[in-house]
């Protein structure tokens, strides 16, 4: 595969914006700085961030195992995503294919874009349909968005799937592992020098419980990599995120503990969500959340309003009618949650 056939040609054409610190190559110790027109009275802020983060990249690259050079970073998996549109779709031109119920960010940024979306609605078991997406495949398909574990409901897809996917499709299979810390099955990354076409975006937001600084990051080849680079903000990290997710990547047993509390929760609350009686379902969950059929679902998420506790209507999503998605909370809040439930039940 030839990334460059997928690119759009005024990508392929253009000359990256050269930032003051991108042309400064040395270390930079005991210099004087009179080259970006920063303030010059020192504060720990006052000096524009690092336009590669070479040291996070760095402390991401031993983490996951992928070269540094393979990493991109983005202001939350948003940013990220808008760029590989940017980068690969030609507006009013081509088409994605995502498949719903999914992630809502693909299909704004696909209109954000002027790209036509291509839906191929998952099966009854939120499995993906291979045979409809290989249908809606042509010549014009620079990207399918394929979300595992899923969002909103929690199911991982197979390996065999998403090979078959990326051994069919002449464009990119963009693969969001957003929650992939919270599954049993293992990341795509083991993988990803193995399939030209494969992209995969990550995020601190969830696992890693630092969705308040905004760090999204994706993971391809050097190539792919390298063109995106082009396009990004020049400071698009900042230094106080950049120093925060570092001050907690050196730290991996206090987020390990966090994710097995909150599995430990999930198992726990899915038992828990079965004794309410206007439950009819909870879906397994490979995420750290919870997908849940009920009688009505707008009634019963508006009384959960009432009480102060907030869940996720997901009714309007294909497939997911009269369906909550509840995110795992702490122990006292999901004690909190069934008991609500409950009342209402006896009620």
């Amino acid at each position: 595969m030839k990334i460059k056939e997928l690119l759009r040609k005024n990508i392929i054409a253009m000359q990256p914006y050269s930032s003051a610190r991108s042309e400064f190559t040395a270390s930079g110790d005991g210099m004087v700085f009179l080259d970006a027109n920063e303030n010059p009275y020192e504060n720990g802020i006052n000096r524009y961030p690092d336009t590669q983060q070479k040291r996070l990249k760095e402390v991401l690259s031993k983490l996951k195992n992928v070269p540094e050079n393979q990493i991109l970073l983005g202001n939350g998996s948003d940013e990220v995503l808008d760029l590989v549109f940017r980068a690969f779709c030609e507006p009013l031109q081509d088409n994605v294919i995502t498949l719903p119920p999914t992630y809502g960010m693909y299909s704004v940024l696909a209109q954000l874009n002027a790209v036509e979306n291509r839906e191929v609605l998952l099966l009854e078991n939120f499995e993906p349909d291979i045979r409809q997406i290989l249908e809606k495949i042509d010549a014009a398909t620079k990207i399918i968005f394929v979300c595992s574990p899923n969002n909103p409901t929690g199911n991982s897809f197979s390996d065999e799937d998403i090979a078959t996917l990326l051994q069919s499709c002449h464009g990119l299979v963009l693969l969001d592992e957003a929650y992939i810390d919270f599954s049993s099955k293992e990341s795509w990354l083991r993988k990803l020098n193995d399939y030209p076409n494969l992209v995969i975006i990550q995020t601190l937001s969830k696992a890693y419980g630092m969705a308040g600084v905004r760090l999204g990051v994706l993971y391809a080849s050097e190539e792919i990599v390298s063109e995106l680079s082009k396009i990004k903000p020049p400071y698009n990290i900042n230094r106080l995120t950049e120093d925060k997710v570092l001050e907690e990547l050196s730290e991996p047993k206090f987020f390990n503990d966090k994710i097995f509390n909150i599995k430990t929760n999930k198992m726990l609350l899915s038992k828990q969500l079965l004794e309410v009686n206007f439950i009819k379902k909870v879906y397994v969950s490979d995420a750290n959340f919870l997908l849940i059929s009920v009688d009505d679902a707008k009634f019963r998420y508006n009384q959960l309003i009432e009480k102060g506790i907030v869940v996720r209507n997901k009714s309007s999503d294909p497939l997911c009618g009269n369906c909550l998605r509840i995110t795992i909370g702490t122990k006292e809040e999901n004690s909190l949650l069934i008991n609500t439930l409950k009342s209402f039940a006896n009620g």
